[in-house]
């Protein structure tokens, strides 16, 4: 496995999409950007800069419902590259024990930002999977 930085969120012209960018920590510092939606690209970029939002964004939703349940989230893994679409996973980890649920690449990351986690990313479709962790965030 490869470790990865988040390095930013930026905004691709002429279309004006947002993107998730990671870059290998070392070797040959690629990047990887993934195209992520609007709402998923200010919740990353408040959380990387500390804005404290009058009322919770729904990832801050999210985190507290997982701590309210006594479930904490423990990994994200993106599972899959399929054409052109990215898949995720949540590890949660709860007094009944593990659970994995489907999500986003982009709300996954949103919430890993926000818990200070590590997860994996894949090479390619079929290659083994890439590490990225929170170290740089």
């Amino acid at each position: 496995m490869i470790e990865l930085e988040l390095v930013a969120v930026r905004v691709e012209l002429p279309s004006n999409t947002p993107v998730l960018v990671l870059r290998e920590l070392a070797g040959r510092r690629r990047q990887l950007a993934i195209f992520i939606g609007n709402p998923e690209a200010t919740a990353i970029a408040f959380a990387l800069e500390g804005v404290d939002t009058p009322r919770p964004l729904t990832h801050d939703l999210f985190c507290d419902v997982l701590d309210g349940l006594g479930t904490s989230l423990e990994r994200v893994v993106i599972t899959e590259l399929r054409e052109t679409t990215y898949y995720a996973d949540l590890h949660l980890s709860s007094e009944d024990g593990p659970v994995t649920v489907s999500s986003r690449p982009s709300d996954a990351v949103a919430l890993a930002v926000r818990s200070g986690l590590s997860g994996t990313l894949p090479s390619s479709p079929e290659g083994s999977p890439r590490r990225f962790s929170r170290r740089a965030w």
